[in-house]
């Protein structure tokens, strides 16, 4: 009689821990829905605080990120705001810690019943392309939900998606209309934008005054790019009457926050000694500070700095570099002063300076 080969036992039934395992997964499975059938069926005014049943859902087995997901629902389908407004922080929670997934799940559901932050919440998702693709707009419809209902943070991102017409159409005048908005209510970039369009004169009239008045509300919550916006009207007389000292003093704010253009404008003012004593030391630190941070026209200044010897020891090495890395980021000025230095330069000279080119990056990138 012939011998039928018996096959194995596939490898999780034969391991007493695997098939343990699974039985007591399936076992919570089947617990969590009918916990979930339970709670599904209390009254609104009944039901029971969010983070309880959060750990109740958790206790039987789910994990985090499927009871914030559950807890959501039930919220959802209960009407309980209390229990929405913790679900939102359980949101939170998992957007904090890159689970966007999570998240945009959890926050589409509250979102869908008019919850503000969630709404927000939503967009920045979808703006960010945080774990979906970028959809701006899906990005715009949110926020402009939000910006509806007062939503001082919404009504500036919506404005700048108005700007610039990402998932809407461009439109300089909506913007300004949802950048004042938001500016009423001291957002301070939209402050600092809206000034901005002032100056320009875009979805605006041309108006310098207003653009100041504006700078210095930002300026004065501490906005650095405002800050170097109001340093720089001053030092010109433009929207406001002329002052070195305020100028220095705005300026000065901007680039100790680390702003580029005013930590340029700055050692502008210690090289021409414009409301300071010419100071070429404190030019000359400024200049690098900004020249790190990759601004063209601060490494050109930088560059004349190393090729004089003002303010540090002459060194045309260094003075090449700083124009080679300013000529490549547009500095036309950085082009043509780089010809009349290589003339007095040796070819090791330059293959040094060549070297440190190459091997340059920004800050940022360090």
């Amino acid at each position: 009689m012939a011998c039928v080969e018996k096959r194995p036992r596939p490898e999780y039934i034969r391991d007493p821990g695997i098939a343990r395992r699974m039985f007591l997964a399936y076992l919570r499975l089947l617990l969590a829905f009918l916990l979930w059938l339970a709670l599904s069926f209390v009254q609104p005014g009944k039901m029971p605080k969010a983070m309880p049943q959060y750990r109740l859902i958790r206790s039987v087995g789910f994990r985090s990120h499927l009871a914030t997901v559950a807890l959501a629902f039930l919220a959802v389908v209960n009407g309980d705001s209390r229990a929405a407004g913790e679900t939102g922080e359980l949101a939170k929670a998992a957007f904090e810690r890159k689970d966007y997934p999570t998240a945009l799940r959890v926050w589409r559901q509250l979102a869908d019943q008019g919850d503000l932050d969630a709404q927000l919440g939503v967009a920045v998702i979808y703006a960010d392309g945080l774990g979906v693709a970028r959809d701006y707009v899906q990005a715009a419809r949110w926020f402009r939900s939000a910006a509806e209902r007062g939503s001082a943070r919404a009504q500036f991102n919506l404005a700048t998606m108005q700007f610039h017409g990402q998932g809407v159409p461009q439109s300089y005048a909506a913007a300004a209309h949802l950048y004042r908005r938001a500016a009423e209510q001291g957002h301070a970039g939209a402050q600092f934008n809206l000034g901005n369009m002032h100056a320009e004169g875009r979805g605006v009239p041309l108006d310098s005054h207003s653009a100041m008045r504006l700078y210095r509300l930002a300026a004065d919550q501490g906005h650095s790019a405002a800050q170097a916006a109001l340093g720089a009207g001053y030092l010109k007389g433009d929207g406001v009457p002329q002052d070195d000292a305020a100028a220095v003093q705005w300026t000065t704010r901007a680039a100790d926050q680390g702003n580029i253009i005013a930590q340029f404008n700055l050692g502008i003012m210690f090289a021409g000694g414009r409301g300071v004593a010419q100071d070429w030391g404190q030019a000359f630190k400024w200049y690098r500070q900004a020249a790190e941070q990759g601004y063209a026209l601060a490494q050109s200044s930088l560059a004349l700095l190393y090729a004089e010897g003002n303010g540090t020891a002459k060194d045309v090495v260094q003075a090449l570099m700083w124009l080679n890395l300013a000529a490549t980021r547009g500095d036309a000025r950085a082009a043509s002063t780089r010809q009349g230095l290589l003339k007095s330069m040796s070819d090791t000279q330059i293959a040094e300076s060549q070297r440190l080119t190459r091997e340059w990056k920004p800050l940022s990138a360090r």
